[in-house]
């Protein structure tokens, strides 16, 4: 069996991951499956010197021609909001996201709301996003909560180790409420609950490949990852959440996780003080490697992608493309 490819793409602030593992009943050869997508504005790769690129854009270069499983981890507009262009060329067989496979069809058309602030309007366009994707893959949606475990092709196994079903409900009241508040005057402040709120709802995946294992937690930061077994953690590839920023980890959850190689998606301007420099200190005093999907720091060189080759747990390699 041949190795699988794990790819972070320069989406510049946000996240969209490529998984392809050989697969002799997928098409080609190859069982494909996308994590997130990053941003849909066009403002975030109008500066293209560090190689940041629009995820469609880098999947069409690619010669990708299927897409088996996309994946939601949560909602926010830096990793969901391209995703609508990638189901428009590759429609999935099936996508894998936590809250109910029909929600979307309870959810109104958010409209702009007068007075609220930049953040609450990215949030406001992701919610709709996400209703658009869902009602795009209506019958193909999988819902994942901790425990759910599958493997999608011969050799990979993922496993959803949050969030817990209790979790899991408590997002779909909270959006379901702020459903309910749509255009009234207390709508803004529950879109601003709800947005704070979303890091710690993400979709935390662990994959296993031929030994080698993987962990992405979205942007779970620290403090989000109670009622997970700290021996479920243990990984030699660390996606860290949250970007990087100062919560994304502490020095309990690296100790459980024990990475060797540790990737931050952080853009070159370290936006939110993501790359922070704390976090990459306690990254690197207990010897994992740092890599990176943009440029936030002076040695990595400009690419579009971050591409892991991965032949079991001692034999990973990685390389800017």
């Amino acid at each position: 069996m041949g190795p699988m490819k794990l790819t972070f793409v320069n989406v510049g602030y946000g996240e969209a991951i490529l998984v392809r593992c050989p697969d002799p009943d997928s098409p080609g050869g190859t069982f494909v499956m996308v994590i997130d997508g990053g941003s849909g504005e066009a403002a975030e790769y109008a500066d293209g010197r560090t190689g940041r690129v629009p995820m469609a854009d880098w999947l069409a270069s690619q010669g990708l021609d299927h897409i088996d499983v996309a994946v939601m981890t949560h909602i926010h507009e830096d990793h969901i909001c391209a995703l609508p262009a990638v189901l428009a060329r590759w429609r999935p067989a099936r996508l894998w996201q936590s809250l109910p496979a029909d929600l979307h069809k309870s959810l109104p058309e958010f409209a702009p709301f007068p007075g609220i602030n930049a953040s609450q309007d990215k949030f406001r366009r992701a919610l709709n996003d996400y209703r658009t994707i869902c009602a795009a893959m209506d019958g193909r949606i999988e819902t994942l909560s901790a425990g759910w475990s599958a493997s999608p092709c011969p050799g990979l196994t993922v496993r959803a180790l949050a969030p817990s079903a209790q979790r899991a409900a408590a997002l779909e009241d909270e959006c379901r409420t702020l459903a309910e508040a749509n255009g009234t005057d207390g709508f803004p402040a529950l879109l601003s609950a709800l947005d704070g709120r979303m890091n710690n709802y993400s979709l935390i995946l662990a994959l296993e490949w031929q030994g080698a294992r993987i962990l992405l937690p979205g942007d779970t930061n620290c403090a989000g990852y109670g009622g997970v077994d700290p021996a479920a953690l243990r990984a030699d590839i660390f996606k860290v959440g949250h970007h990087g920023q100062r919560d994304g980890a502490d020095a309990p959850l690296l100790d459980a996780v024990r990475p060797k190689a540790v990737v931050c998606c952080a853009s070159s301007d370290r936006r939110y003080n993501s790359a922070h420099p704390d976090t990459l200190a306690l990254i690197q005093a207990r010897g994992a490697k740092m890599y990176y999907s943009d440029c936030p720091v002076p040695d990595v060189p400009p690419h579009q992608a971050l591409t892991f080759c991965i032949g079991g747990a001692n034999a990973i390699e990685a390389s800017y493309q």
